[in-house]
């Protein structure tokens, strides 16, 4: 009954945003302004100010046209000049290309009627359906499973990644990850259903299920030191999340979240370490988060010219074993050299409360999405820190 609810409900979601701000094509087909190069600016009147009076959007198969339209710096029925116009339509590309749907967006003034403005929007979609099947090592890279691990084939993990891109048109994603061999994990996430008509509110949720027999549960000479047992699982956990996400604008989103943790270790783990969690066997906790995302890039996805910032407030347990607060920032900023060559800078920074911390709670690079080039052997622990990256990167294709 319950997935039949569910069901329900997102295609009333859908039947709600079907009807599409894209009104019928003009009749005249002659481009005057457009994103693409090949066209440019006509000669009428410049200076004089110009209503917006439609919008046609073609080429959206999938892509609910409400989701296109959010993405625009400009409305029907606003007025502008024609340099100003020329400006927003630069703008609206560059932020319908940061959604990731479309392989190709050209926005252009298709036609004049006096100081009335009609506008083209046409864009070409991605492929949204990613399975991607894979086969690794349980250790960081093949050569440190090469040189360092036992070469076995026991430390093999398998499965799928399936990716939905665009799920409902309306640029959500749903994500399932099955993992099995020396791993076993179950996950299931999705992100991005609207929850208003003005597309500022959406909603994320994911569970993950797994077993793991392998737990490091210790750190020497800046070197996790694992437990290993071929023979049964020393770690089993499952995890479930929610998020609400606010995007008033363009370039900032608000995330604020809700999750909860449930983790048992096996009993070897607190001998070896018994700071690893303060003795406690099972360790469950509430984890409450809030996000602040800022992004004024060219593309998102490899951003050649921009800025991208990232401010995260996170509190998990409110007792012990688990009693944490922390702050991390990260930054990172692009800048082209000339036509091939751009430089990146980025930073991290991060803080945690208090600053006693157990083993399980005090990873800082080698954990999460933290890492350094060159560094992949090695973990840094710490309540406290940060590191700066800087690279020039070359063009090779277009």
């Amino acid at each position: 009954m319950g997935l039949f609810f569910r069901i329900a409900f997102i295609g009333c979601w859908i039947m709600a945003f079907g009807n599409a701000a894209a009104q019928p094509a003009s009749s005249d087909p002659s481009v005057i302004l457009s994103t693409d190069l090949a066209h440019g600016p006509g000669d009428s009147n410049v200076n004089g100010l110009f209503s917006i009076r439609n919008i046609i959007i073609t080429g959206n198969k999938r892509t609910n046209p409400h989701i296109i339209l959010r993405e625009l710096s400009f409305q029907i029925d606003e007025s502008y000049t024609l340099e100003t116009i020329t400006q927003r339509f630069q703008k609206a590309r560059k932020q319908l290309m940061n959604t990731g749907l479309f392989i190709q967006v050209t926005v252009a003034l298709k036609s004049l009627h006096g100081f009335d403005v009609f506008v083209s929007i046409d864009v070409l979609e991605k492929w949204y359906l990613w399975p991607q099947p894979f086969l690794r090592t349980v250790d960081k890279t093949i050569n440190e499973w090469w040189t360092e691990g036992d070469r076995s084939m026991d430390r093999i993990n398998y499965g799928i990644h399936v990716t939905q891109n665009n799920f409902t048109g309306h640029n959500d994603k749903l994500k399932v990850n099955i993992m099995n061999g020396y791993t076993k994990q179950l996950s299931l996430q999705y992100f991005g259903l609207y929850i208003d008509n003005e597309l500022k509110w959406s909603v994320n949720g994911g569970i993950a299920i797994g077993k793991n027999r392998e737990v490091n549960y210790m750190t020497v000479g800046d070197k996790p030191v694992p437990l290993k047992d071929n023979n049964r699982f020393l770690r089993t956990y499952w995890s479930w999340f929610g998020e609400i996400n606010y995007r008033p604008a363009i370039k900032t989103r608000h995330t604020f979240g809700l999750g909860y943790s449930y983790e048992d270790f096996a009993d070897t783990i607190f001998k070896l370490n018994p700071s690893f969690i303060n003795y406690s066997k099972a360790i469950r906790f509430p984890e409450l988060n809030y996000r602040l995302s800022y992004f004024d890039v060219d593309f998102i996805p490899y951003p050649t010219k921009g800025f991208i910032g990232e401010i995260i407030l996170r509190k998990r347990g409110f007792k012990p074993p688990v009693n944490l607060w922390q702050l991390t920032a990260k930054g990172s900023w692009t800048k082209p050299l000339n036509q091939n060559y751009f430089v990146n800078f980025s930073a991290v920074g991060t803080i945690r409360l208090p600053f006693r911390q157990p083993y399980y709670t005090n990873g800082f690079i080698g954990h999460d999405d933290q890492y350094l080039q060159g560094f992949e052997y090695y973990v840094v622990d710490g309540v406290a820190g940060g590191y700066t990256k800087a690279s020039i990167t070359r063009k090779l294709f277009s």
